[in-house]
């Protein structure tokens, strides 16, 4: 165990403890008197000591201290019962610590850095003990509180976990604590006075993976856009990083690619995220993909046990795991053994007489007459009393019917046998579907097909017919003598020999039954009696987009089959994909799952086909077949690595494999149905039905590996595609009893020399002993590493489309433009973080076009507009962000694009100045300036105007500017120009005009020439009001220069009047316009335009270059700050509401 670290003299104790290991920093000691053969005097003496001590006061055996060059003083750091427990110590101090001790050039930094890493492990084994314990543990508690202290997050940002770890920055390392949250990934180090604080999204990490550097052989490695961090010296890295994947995979999935993903139920609500929940959940994942079980099936428990084996008449050791609807079983040796027993095959569960040779044992028996035997069960009463539960609540929900009729194909020797405990027959291969039920499915729904579209389309092959069937016989009778021993039904024990069968082709007069077995399509369809007959009633005749895809593929669908020649096979695939397309909107149809249906239709039964599809799109190809196919590209990323892996050489010659990924993503799409012929392509849907997506994984390598050579030398992308379409194209079926069936890429064949022909059960068989060691665990940890890389391919592609089309239309620089664009998602995605979903709030859809897939609401905008704008106008800032807001949203839907955004922020930073003031006066009428404006409440809402305002203005130096005669020019130009303009703006009101004024005066407040432009826009301001009167006169007299020129000879020379008069100390010349008249007041935009163009502050103002760079650092590190201070403001406002 880790010691706190005390200070210790050896002057006099190294005659108690004796050297056995040592190193620069680092002393292994043992104690005299233990573990020694010898019997010196010395030892005999410390030994015999211990042993008479008290218990408490005894000495551990062996101890390592820490010991500073130069120094006399030493720590022990850790002390251990054996010398097994102090090695583990001491090689946790070699790869984490030995290594990096060297950086230091202080000896009291190493001191200081090795105990409080120390102190740090001591830490967290305490709270590793108590969370065991109790739920939330008090160091959780103190944690939480550190954790709320140091990072300020909002009240919704929960804490998950937390670790004792080191982040280095470059080659130092810093200690400290690192923090998981359900959106961020946070690190706190204060170490030597320095304070460091690290926020990492989940959203923005591109990498998550185990790595080694030149000092750490295991270290977690953070990827973002800009950075890299390193993370080391955890106590259980193992643990870290399985939670640190399944957060990143939650957060990324339910934030990015909401389009098919949907939450475990204990993890709808992120607030409610537990550590356990994660570990919960990786559990079912891994589950599921073992045995390939549908995804809602909830894992309940895994129990060590053991399994008695007919076939190997002994007791095999593994798991048992129990769900909602199965109780499965896996032997610890991989591939020896594995049962799926689906509850409603189940007849009972009993525990037997407990024994010395059966410890606590429990009898499951199915409806096919075997029991399942299994012993060495902990805890079985409280186990059995929960199968019996769930088993009761299956047999309620689905019925079954037992049969004792005999199908037809019972008939067939194939399906008969002798089970392994006596002389009984096994029920037939769909076990659950009664005769009855099929009999009213056939009345209900006589248009479906009754048989597999094989058998009514057969043709002879080439060989004579006695060489054809001599070679299915074989495989039957082989398969035959499996089914004796092993079983027959969706309960067989699964072992290594069926697989070497599935690898050599599977019967074609099987194929479909065992296809529904392996994939337990066949407990789906006893537990769905009339489902798909009441889908296909539903389904046809509706005519949508989705209907109009399946049409269009109908016929590209297996054309040089006989099969889909004629109406029969169309019609039947045209129902299934329909019908499949009615039960999965999400889904629907894609393109490739008509190729894979029309093989299942060859082999299956049409409502056989169709729970077939469901097994595929659903379960084993999850997230394969949606808009993005996200599952297929995480697939064939996995599969590069996997190259890399197997096949270094080529790898390294083909530096960018995505030229392979453009033709190996057909292999995952269509199962290579649609790139090698037909005969040989349903020998690897049989390995893909028993062992999932790893055969199509160590096929695709088989493939590569046999053309690798040349491969290698091939000297463009064109020719090394050319050489595997050849391959594929010339893979042979000798043992299929059909004619070959044409490839899609028979193009590629060059018939001028011929091209050496592959057996197709030859390359599984290579696929198997060359690349079968991955396995399902392996598979899965790989598939999360690279969702996260896919998912963020994705952003990027969505990114660099939008700047695509913004960057033509706007004069911001490129990199701006990115830091704005992560700037807006940023502000979307804190959103989703704490806050409860608007009405008007639109989540991240990746199905709509990439301009829209990210928008804000007014909230959001007016957080972006106070960090972004250089239109800051103190408290004003808010409101103006709110009326901006109204003019971008143009369809009224209370959302606004990016584009919007980067447009108005254009005009504001690059703008020339009619622009700039064209936009200000848009935001101060409608539809940006309301009735019901939130600043109709300040104190400017009925300001005093002047209708007697000088135009003759005192300057510093005493000369006087007569504005008179501008004023007539501007008008006679403004009507000149008046049509020429595109497009008239509505004039501009008395009330609007105030509220413009207003939002000018505070855009000069902390200006360094905030004077002089206060002066200017008092004589400006004064222009406007005169020519507002003036319009107003000209309009009621229809003379405009006659009232004109009378109003300005009649006005009164009062250099210090102000624009705005305070109603309290309204002058006496001032008088406020009549209720009447205030209607008929208006300027117009070139009124305003021409009256600024007079002022060269004002001009110089609005032209001058204005720095967006810095606007930009500083919005990257306020923004949290914002957004928190405001979610805390609104919690401390709910705190008070609440407590009155």
């Amino acid at each position: 165990m880790w010691l706190k670290p005390e200070e210790v003299l050896l002057k006099n104790a190294l005659k108690l403890w004796v050297t056995q290991k040592s190193s620069c920093y680092f002393i292994l000691q043992r104690r005299r008197g233990h573990g020694e053969g010898g019997g010196r005097l010395t030892g005999r003496l410390v030994g015999a000591l211990d042993a008479v001590l008290d218990s408490n006061a005894r000495v551990a055996p062996f101890r390592i201290l820490l010991q500073v060059p130069g120094s006399q003083v030493y720590s022990p750091i850790a002390c251990g019962a054996t010398l097994e427990e102090i090695n583990q110590h001491w090689d946790w101090l070699e790869q984490n610590l030995l290594h990096t001790l060297s950086v230091f050039d202080n000896k009291d930094d190493i001191a200081s850095f090795v105990k409080g890493k120390v102190k740090a492990l001591i830490a967290e084994e305490t709270s590793s003990r108590l969370a065991e314990q109790e739920e939330e543990p008090e160091k959780f508690r103190e944690a939480l509180v550190k954790f709320e202290a140091r990072f300020n997050f909002p009240e919704a940002e929960k804490l998950v976990t937390y670790y004792s770890c080191c982040c280095w920055k470059g080659r130092v390392p810093r200690q400290g604590w690192l923090y998981l949250s359900i959106n961020h990934l946070c690190f706190y180090s204060f170490f030597l006075g320095k304070e460091l604080k690290l926020v990492v999204p989940w959203v923005d990490i591109q990498k998550l993976e185990r790595t080694s550097n030149v000092f750490l052989t295991d270290t977690i490695r953070i990827t973002t856009q800009n950075k890299e961090r390193d993370f080391s010296m955890f106590l259980n890295l193992d643990e870290v990083f399985k939670v640190m994947e399944q957060l990143a995979d939650v957060t990324l999935r339910r934030l990015l690619d909401n389009e098919v993903f949907d939450l475990d139920p204990d993890l709808q609500e992120p607030s409610q995220i537990t550590k356990r929940d994660l570990e919960a959940r990786a559990q079912n994942e891994f589950f599921r993909a073992f045995f390939r079980l549908p995804r809602k099936e909830k894992l309940h428990a895994v129990v060590d046990c053991s399994l008695w084996t007919p076939f190997s008449r002994c007791h095999t050791a593994g798991r048992m795991f129990t769900s909602d609807s199965y109780i499965c079983f896996a032997s610890r040796e991989d591939g020896c053994c594995k049962i799926v027993l689906p509850l409603r095959e189940v007849v009972s569960i009993e525990k037997m007489e407990d024994t010395s040779l059966l410890p606590h044992p429990i009898i499951v028996s199915i409806r096919s007459k075997v029991a399942f035997q299994f012993i060495e069960l902990r805890d079985r009463d409280s186990l059995v009393e929960a199968l019996l539960v769930r088993l009761k609540q299956v047999h309620a929900n689905h019925p079954v019917h037992y049969d004792t009729s005999v199908d037809d194909d019972m008939a067939s020797p194939v399906f008969h046998s002798t089970s392994m405990c006596g002389d009984h027959r096994f029920g037939d291969l769909e076990m659950v579907s009664s005769q009855s039920s099929e009999e009213s499915e056939k009345e209900k729904s006589p248009l479906l097909h009754p048989d597999a579209l094989v058998t009514a389309f057969q043709q002879s092959g080439s060989q004579s017919p006695d060489s054809q069937m001599s070679r299915e016989q074989i495989k039957i009778s082989l398969w035959n003598d499996h089914f004796v021993e092993y079983g027959r039904t969706v309960c067989m024990f699964r072992t290594e020999k069926i697989r070497k069968l599935v690898a050599m082709g599977i019967p074609e007069s099987l194929r479909g039954r065992l296809w529904l077995l392996f994939s337990d399509a066949v407990t789906d369809l006893a537990s769905h009696p009339g489902y798909y007959g009441n889908l296909v009633e539903e389904s046809l005749g509706k005519c949508c987009l989705v209907t109009e895809e399946i049409e269009r593929d109908l016929h590209r669908s297996l054309p040089e089959h006989p099969a889909f020649q004629n109406e029969t096979g169309i019609a039947a695939l045209r129902r299934v994909l329909t019908a499949y397309a009615h039960r999965n909107p999400k889904i629907g149809y894609c393109q490739s799952m008509n190729i894979l249906t029309s093989v299942l239709l060859l082999y299956a039964k049409e409502e056989e086909a169709f729970w077939l599809l469901v097994a595929v799109c659903e379960r084993m190809l999850p997230d394969y077949f949606n808009h993005r196919v996200i599952g297929a590209q995480v697939d064939q990323s996995v599969f590069e690595e996997l190259i890399k892996g197997h096949l270094p050489e080529l790898a390294e010659h083909m530096n960018d494999l995505s030229a392979l990924a453009s033709v190996s993503l057909s292999w995952f799409l269509t199962l290579f149905l649609s790139i090698m012929p037909l005969e040989s392509a349903v020998n690897v849907v049989d390995c893909f039905f028993y062992d999932g997506i790893k055969a199509i994984f160590q096929l695709g390598l088989a493939v590569l590996e046999a053309n690798a050579e040349d491969l290698c030398s091939s000297k463009d992308d064109g020719q090394a595609l050319m050489i595997l379409s050849r391959f594929l194209d010339h893979i042979k079926n000798e043992d299929s009893p059909g004619p070959p069936v044409g490839s899609h890429h028979a193009f590629f064949s060059d018939d001028q020399e011929p091209y050496p022909v592959t057996d197709i059960s030859d390359l599984i068989r290579d696929s198997y002993e060359k690349f079968g060691d991955q396995s399902v665990e392996q598979i899965e940890h790989l598939r999360y590493k690279h969702r996260i890389r896919v998912l963020q391919g994705h952003e990027d592609t969505t990114k660099q489309n939008v700047l695509r089309v913004v960057i033509p239309e706007v004069s911001i620089l490129p990199e701006d433009l990115e830091e704005l664009y992560d700037l807006f998602k940023r502000e979307h995605m804190m959103s989703c973080y704490w806050e409860q979903p608007r009405p008007t709030a639109s989540r991240h859809d990746p199905s709509r076009p990439y301009a829209e897939q990210y928008r804000i609401d007014a909230r959001q905008f007016a957080h972006l507009f106070q960090l972004v704008s250089p239109w800051t106008c103190g408290a004003h800032t808010e409101i103006l962000a709110e009326r901006t807001f109204r003019l971008l949203d143009d369809n009224m839907d209370q959302l606004i694009e990016f584009k919007a955004f980067v447009s108005c922020l254009d005009i504001m930073y690059n703008g020339e100045m009619n622009e700039k003031i064209k936009l200000l006066y848009r935001l101060h009428i409608p539809p940006a300036l309301t009735e019901n404006d939130r600043d109709s409440q300040s104190p400017l809402k009925n300001p005093l105007l002047s209708t007697s305002r000088p135009l003759v203005f005192g300057k510093p130096n005493g000369d006087a500017v007569d504005y008179q005669k501008q004023l007539k020019q501007m008008i006679k130009d403004l009507a000149k120009e008046k049509d020429k303009t595109e497009k008239e703006l509505p004039k501009m009101s008395q009330r609007e005009f105030i509220q413009f004024c207003k939002t000018l005066y505070s855009m000069f407040h902390e200006d360094p020439e905030e004077n002089d432009l206060y002066q200017a826009i008092a004589t400006v301001t004064t222009l406007l009001l005169q020519i507002g009167e003036v319009g107003q006169r000209s309009s009621s007299s229809g003379s405009c220069s006659q009232e004109c020129g009378e109003e300005l000879q009649a006005s009164a020379p009062s250099p210090e009047d102000s624009v705005f008069a305070d109603t309290g100390k309204t002058p006496q010349d001032s008088q406020a316009f009549p209720e009447e008249a205030q209607a008929d007041w208006t300027v117009s935009l070139e009124h305003i335009l021409a009256s600024l163009l007079t002022e060269q502050s004002l001009v110089n103002f609005f032209e001058k270059p204005l720095d967006m760079k810095s606007k930009l650092e500083n919005a990257k590190i306020n923004q949290y700050n914002l957004k928190t201070s405001e979610m805390s403001h609104q919690s401390q406002s709910e705190l008070k509401l609440s407590n009155l």
